[in-house]
């Protein structure tokens, strides 16, 4: 038996309010008050493609051996880097083992899904004992038009292997068309479209009937034996339309979530799926489609392992933990939609060395410090010196992963001076619960919010976005704990 072993989710706290979108510029263009309603996920300033992965995947694993996991496939068309691997940046964070297949999966709103068959295919075949398949989604649009209100920013993640298995894969089916009703070319920051009714009628209702279709005969199923139908489409209409023309009843249909964070791309097929297996029972039959220049369909059953798995936070859990604004003008400052000042001290770049990046890689992407063999003191940065007084051991020091680690507030600032594009920035001194102590920058919180002995959490964010050289440095931050 193979399938999914494990899963996770992850949405950014911040929410807009598609209400504000509409009331800032729906002067220009009225018809977008037609998909006004509800609120569209957003990224914090400090979060991409990369970081949501990361997220999602740390979730995935909670409670599963990460030394097993022997490949790392990322799905996304929005990374951030055009010639540097995503998915060996997300392994890097995650702390994972160096002899595993890395690969990023791209240029498809099907890429997530692809990148589900692809994990299956080399679990199947023996190539793979334990894939982590992450697809995350950070989509630009013009201002002003319908794709700015339907997109949400997201990430979901999934384990897939033969022993423990949760969800038992039962079969795939793929339909490829270069049907094009979009597309960005290289260096483009926005998607040219094509009028909406051809997306719909020659693409959405055409293509993805075919694979979810084709599935079912290839399977020798009908849709009874079909509880929950997982498709992304970005018309609401055109989503409920599709299911009928399948023979899927409304209570099978999964919610598209269009009005709890929007359309999420190429994570999205994955975003509803493991939405739907947080809320599982043995048992059940789901059919989970993909679409974009063709469409890709696969059959699950969930298994009774579905019961024990760990706790985690996951998709519902992520909408649950959210922050709501109305402010229309931070999004577009957030994403670099206009131009900001951010004062003298943002005209001076530091971007980390490649050689450092290469040496430390363990200490900046993965937070690992050092703990000693002799006393038991944990410290970051690792050191040839131990850190407690009362031992002061010297080359004793193993790593020791501080990522997974509460932590509490021990002091903290907010500095005005700081460049920031959300000022103050907000920083200070945190102590690990298990020891050892680190001057983190703070993100997703307000200063009226920080209180010293507050628990936190650590979490990949970008420290550095260096527009001039096309580079985004990577680091942790610290968050409030959830």
């Amino acid at each position: 038996m193979i399938g999914i072993t494990s899963f996770g989710g992850y949405i950014p706290r911040l929410r807009l309010s598609r209400k504000s979108v509409f009331q800032h510029i729906g002067w220009l263009n009225p018809a977008t008050g037609a998909v006004s309603q509800g609120e569209r996920s957003m990224c914090n300033w400090d979060e991409d493609s990369i970081t949501m992965a990361v997220a999602a995947a740390r979730d995935c694993l909670v409670g599963k051996d990460k030394g097993g996991v022997d490949g790392v496939y990322l799905a996304s068309t929005t990374l951030p880097f055009s010639d540097r691997l995503g998915a060996g940046v997300v392994a890097t964070a995650l702390n994972l083992r160096d002899d595993i297949h890395t690969a990023d999966i791209t240029s498809s709103q099907r890429s997530g899904i692809s990148a589900l068959i692809a994990g299956l295919r080399a679990v199947k075949s023996g190539e793979g004992k334990n894939v982590l398949v992450a697809a995350a989604e950070k989509r630009e649009a013009r201002c002003g038009t319908n794709y700015e209100m339907l997109f949400g920013d997201g990430a979901a993640s999934v384990l897939l292997g033969d022993e423990d298995v949760v969800a038992e894969f039962k079969g795939s089916y793929s339909v490829s068309h270069d049907f094009v009703d979009h597309y960005r070319g290289q260096n483009e920051q926005f998607d040219h479209t094509w009028e909406e009714r051809w997306t719909r009628d020659e693409g959405y209702a055409k293509i993805a009937p075919q694979a979810i279709k084709g599935l079912m005969a290839k399977l020798g199923i009908t849709m009874a034996e079909v509880d929950k139908l997982i498709f992304p489409c970005l018309f609401k209409r055109e989503h409920a339309a599709i299911a009928k023309a399948v023979g899927a009843t409304p209570d099978k249909v999964v919610d598209n979530l269009h009005e709890v964070c929007g359309e999420t791309g190429s994570a999205h097929p994955l975003v509803m799926l493991v939405a739907t297996l947080e809320a599982a029972r043995p048992g059940e039959r789901i059919l989970v489609a993909g679409y974009g220049q063709g469409s890709e369909a696969l059959y699950f059953q969930v298994t009774d392992r579905i019961q024990g798995l760990a706790r985690r936070t996951g998709i519902h859990g992520s909408l649950a933990n959210k922050e709501a604004t109305d402010n229309y003008i931070k999004y577009l400052a957030f994403r670099s939609l206009i131009p900001t000042d951010l004062g003298g001290r943002a005209e001076v770049a530091h971007p980390t060395a490649l050689s450092i990046l290469w040496r430390d890689r363990k200490m900046i992407l993965g937070l690992v410090g050092g703990k000693c063999q002799k006393c038991g003191t944990p410290q970051f940065p690792k050191a040839d010196v131990c850190v407690n007084p009362e031992c002061n051991a010297v080359y004793t020091q193993v790593d020791y992963e501080f990522a997974e680690e509460p932590a509490i507030v021990k002091t903290f600032t907010g500095d005005m001076l700081a460049a920031s594009i959300d000022p103050p920035n907000i920083y200070g001194l945190i102590q690990f619960e298990a020891g050892g102590r680190f001057m983190a920058d703070f993100t997703d919180c307000r200063l009226a919010e920080v209180k010293v002995g507050m628990p936190m959490r650590m979490t990949f964010r970008k420290h550095l976005d260096d527009k001039g050289r096309g580079f985004t440095g990577y680091f942790w931050k610290a968050a409030p704990r959830v």
